[in-house]
């Protein structure tokens, strides 16, 4: 399944394709059409629509809006920090799940937009889990050092969580609301910290 994953990712990568993995809930023909522009690679998207709430954030953002509600999944992950993060503790607060690894170029693009998004709305109770797929923490740890990342990060060696989340490709992003429900999923990279990445993770603090 790793090997899958990696050779997903490059083709990702070297196509600049964004949704080419499925999510196990949601249909077929649900997703709007995307433009060029938000199909590209993290670091060159280009937003032109005014963003007025979620649903205008999300959609600016391409990303899949579930059809009915659907509750997220709980589980409890040890971070690399030693600590553990368990799902269902974060009610209250919106909570983007992201899985990556360490050798998806896709992943590491994005991650320095995470980390400022992260930075910007965590005091107000936003949480960013980013779960790797890598197999050894050891190659975690000196990745996020080196590009100074702090928010919470787990392993998934064993891709128990990814499959899970029915994730086929990375990175894989899932946008948990408040109360615990999938309220929107990212299928390859974006940049999280445009414009519309802000107004969402705020409209989802504010409901």
């Amino acid at each position: 399944m790793r090997g899958k994953l990696m050779l997903t990712a490059a083709l990702m990568a070297g196509a600049a394709l964004v949704g080419v993995a499925l999510f196990a809930v949601m249909t077929a023909g649900q997703r709007e059409p995307a433009s060029a522009a938000t199909e590209a690679s993290s670091h060159s998207p280009v937003y032109t629509a005014s963003v007025s709430g979620v649903d205008e954030a999300a959609r600016e953002l391409d990303l899949i809006r579930p059809s009915r509600p659907k509750q997220a999944s709980d589980f409890t992950v040890a971070l690399v920090s030693g600590d553990t993060l368990k799902l269902a503790g974060q009610r209250g607060k919106p909570v983007l799940i992201n899985f990556w690894a360490t050798w998806c170029g896709p992943c590491r693009e994005e991650m320095p937009a995470m980390e400022r998004l992260y930075l910007k709305h965590r005091e107000r109770g936003f949480v960013l889990l980013a779960i790797s797929v890598d197999s050894d923490v050891s190659l975690v740890k000196p990745f996020l050092q080196k590009h100074k990342l702090t928010f919470p990060v787990a392993l998934d060696a064993k891709m128990d969580l990814a499959n899970t989340y029915g994730v086929r490709a990375l990175p894989a992003s899932f946008l948990i609301d408040r109360n615990g429900y999938l309220a929107a999923v990212a299928l390859g990279p974006r940049a999280w910290d445009h414009r519309a990445a802000h107004t969402l993770v705020e409209g989802l603090l504010a409901q």
